[in-house]
């Protein structure tokens, strides 16, 4: 397979192996109706880090979408702090705003909350049932070329895109590209977040690696996407936001790169994150966290220390089928999401329990699956935490 972006062979320089959809948590112990391999793959002429394969959109996005961001408060406080951000630096009156992947509210929520023409599209229908039942305009589909025709039909161009968390998860860029362009009007601006390509190498954040994010984007590999369309990255951010994350701001109307664009681009450009020994080097570090993390729970059963895992995420799927992590190491997960609750993890069949299990059933130590949101937990679980329980990762750092 050649790059998706430049169609220039791409370099497979590791394989995580047979994966099962990383949110197909089952009701039936050891059930998965489909794998893949996930191999991650390097372009050295566009700079783009993507998989090799992908299933099908449909398999990954449906009615029964495990994952809901209402359930962490941090991740609504980041949504509504980017809707201030838009309404006061880049709206005027009249102005429309479309976020694509807005699960069950993201930016649109605060945004129409504050008066500001919003509409939003998804394509699992029930998040979408939920963003109905708070009022919000949405239309359950996946965003592309065809898509965006039927919105421009229907609603006119749009002066903001927003895609968090999103971006990364559709394999066309080609209809992509075109639909966004397409349904922006000429003064238009892109809105990005993802997770960043830098940080997942420095932190060895391999978990990041799933069928969701069939790319992994760098300030480089942004800028040489929407060199198609004519858009010009004028603005990042970097936040801590989903362990690591960059926000990229583009227009197609030239606008002066700002001072923070050119000091991340310095980083990046200093980091030798374009350089294929990089990722030879972060295979080698994978392979040692596995090797740690596999130690630790060996030492801890040896000792009948009693394992949670907090957080049954789809990051957690990657290094539960990665590590061969199963039952005897780790004797439940919790979460709070209502969908995974009483099911087991793909493959792996950990059993998941709700967070009340946990209270009445506290583990000696906990693996934090949910380690992108470390803070907000441990202040969640301070009595825990001072009755001698803790947590650990199975981030290492880059050596």
């Amino acid at each position: 397979m050649n790059c998706r972006n430049c169609e220039s062979p791409i370099n497979q320089f590791m394989s995580f192996g047979k994966m099962p959809i990383a949110n197909n948590f089952s009701i039936t112990k050891n059930y998965t109706d489909y794998v893949f391999n996930l191999d991650p793959c390097y372009c050295e002429k566009c700079n783009l880090f993507q998989l090799y394969h992908q299933p099908e959109p449909k398999l990954l996005f449906h009615e029964n979408y495990a994952f809901h961001a209402d359930t962490s408060s941090g991740m609504m406080s980041h949504f509504y702090d980017l809707a201030k951000k838009i309404k006061k630096e880049f709206i005027t009156k009249d102005d429309k705003v479309l976020e694509i992947g807005c699960n069950d509210g993201g930016v649109i929520e605060g945004l129409s909350a504050m008066g500001v023409s919003s509409y939003g599209m998804d394509p699992s229908k029930n998040v979408v049932d939920k963003c109905i039942e708070k009022g919000l305009k949405v239309d359950c589909d996946f965003f592309s070329v065809n898509t965006a025709n039927k919105l421009l039909e229907k609603y006119g161009k749009f002066k903001i895109f927003v895609a968090l968390n999103t971006f990364a998860h559709i394999p066309d860029l080609n209809s992509l590209l075109k639909g966004i362009d397409l349904i922006l009007d000429e003064n238009g601006i892109i809105i990005l977040e993802d997770p960043y390509l830098l940080d997942v190498i420095n932190k060895t954040s391999y978990d990041q690696i799933y069928d969701e994010h069939v790319f992994i984007f760098s300030l480089n590999s942004i800028s040489n996407l929407f060199k198609k369309i004519g858009f010009k990255l004028f603005h990042a951010q970097h936040r801590e936001t989903a362990g690591g994350t960059m926000r990229y701001f583009l227009s197609k109307k030239k606008i002066n790169e700002t001072k923070d664009l050119q000091h991340l681009l310095e980083i990046e450009n200093n980091s030798n994150l374009n350089n294929v020994k990089t990722f030879e080097k972060f295979k080698n570090n994978c392979e040692k966290s596995r090797e740690l993390l596999l130690n630790k729970l060996y030492n801890l059963k040896k000792d009948k220390k009693v394992v949670a895992g907090y957080g049954a995420t789809s990051k957690s799927t990657t290094i539960l089928n990665y590590c061969d992590i199963g039952p005897d190491l780790i004797q439940y997960i919790t979460d709070t999401t209502i969908t995974k609750i009483n099911k087991f993890t793909p493959i792996t069949a950990i059993p998941i329990y709700d967070h009340n299990f946990f209270l009445k059933n506290l583990p000696d130590t906990s693996l934090l699956f949910a380690w992108n949101h470390e803070k907000e937990i441990r202040d969640k679980e301070k009595k825990y935490i001072n009755g001698g329980g803790n947590f650990f990762t199975h981030l290492i750092k880059d050596s």
